[in-house]
């Protein structure tokens, strides 16, 4: 007779994924609070040898995911980015058609990071483009604080992220600028590093106001930017089964001149629907630049 479990129905799993959902954002709450986890199910949250046996295994994925992202607080900050993308690379097509590159799984994916993250920040090119509105809407969890990053102060208050009142929002021009702040925004003004901002000013501020967890939502350009400076602790990119040809690049770096120079980060691999998401901890040690030596195996 077997001894494994029946593995759950819809509405069970649907149970356990909404008790590991509950965890994890309760997590990340008492990461930023500094204070003890208080949740019945806090044990899923295990490390070591025993961790597997703690959790069931329907939403062992899911809080292995999520999991590395609820310890930010004083001690420990977190900056985060997330990008969905081609085969080819790109995050739009040339017109800037970005709806939807990835598929409905990775958009709820994007809704986790919003409500686990203290702060989202998104460049003017997004705001203009895309009219986001940066909040939590497919999973349950508070908005985050919206940054904006608009040096030159080229944006309208007739934007949503300005007007409506979902969460605080933060503009950010640079510190010459003196344009007056586009509907509800608080604007920051920030010095510049050259021809962009200094993105670490801009982090110590948010830190200093409590926002400890940081994700940089887009575009391609501003997680570029994080990324040059080194400033991203983990990066999620997500690729898409889609061809678009011509298009906006995800990532677009310094050039680096040989291959033994380049960032390869120790990453994890995640089934995302259609979708593969790769999880970089860039903070970790890197993976080795020549051959792994391993073997052809199938992993999806």
């Amino acid at each position: 007779m077997s001894n494994l479990s029946p593995a759950p129905d819809k509405v069970e799993l649907e149970a356990l994924e909404a008790r590991a959902w509950r965890l994890l954002r309760a997590a990340a709450t008492a990461a930023r609070s500094n204070t003890a986890l208080e949740d019945p199910d806090a044990a899923w949250l295990a490390r070591g040898e025993h961790a597997e046996r703690a959790a069931p295994a329907a939403v062992r994925t899911l809080l292995d995911l999520y999991a590395p992202l609820t310890g930010a607080g004083p001690k420990r900050p977190l900056t985060i980015a997330q990008l969905g993308q081609s085969l080819d690379g790109n995050i739009a097509t040339a017109s800037g058609d970005s709806y939807y590159v990835t598929g409905p799984d990775n958009v709820r994916h994007l809704h986790r990071l919003r409500a686990l993250c203290a702060a989202v920040v998104v460049g003017a090119g997004t705001v203009a483009s895309d009219d986001p509105r940066l909040t939590v809407r497919q999973v349950a969890g508070d908005n985050p604080v919206r940054v904006v990053l608009d040096p030159r102060a080229r944006l309208g208050a007739q934007h949503r992220v300005f007007v409506d009142a979902a969460a605080p929002t933060i503009v950010v021009h640079a510190a010459d600028v003196r344009a007056p702040a586009p509907g509800r925004a608080e604007v920051l003004r920030v010095p510049m590093d050259g021809d962009r901002l200094a993105l670490d000013f801009l982090l110590g501020d948010l830190h200093a106001r409590g926002l400890w967890s940081v994700l940089v939502e887009g575009g391609g350009t501003t997680v570029s930017s994080f990324l040059d400076a080194r400033l991203l602790d983990r990066l999620h990119i997500a690729i898409a089964p889609l061809l678009t040809g011509r298009g906006r690049p995800g990532l677009a770096l310094a050039a680096r001149e040989r291959i033994a120079d380049c960032l390869r980060p120790k990453h994890r691999v995640f089934a995302m629907g259609d979708d593969v998401l790769f999880d970089c901890d860039l903070r970790a040690a890197t993976t080795p630049s020549g051959p792994s030596g391993g073997v052809l195996g199938r992993v999806l």
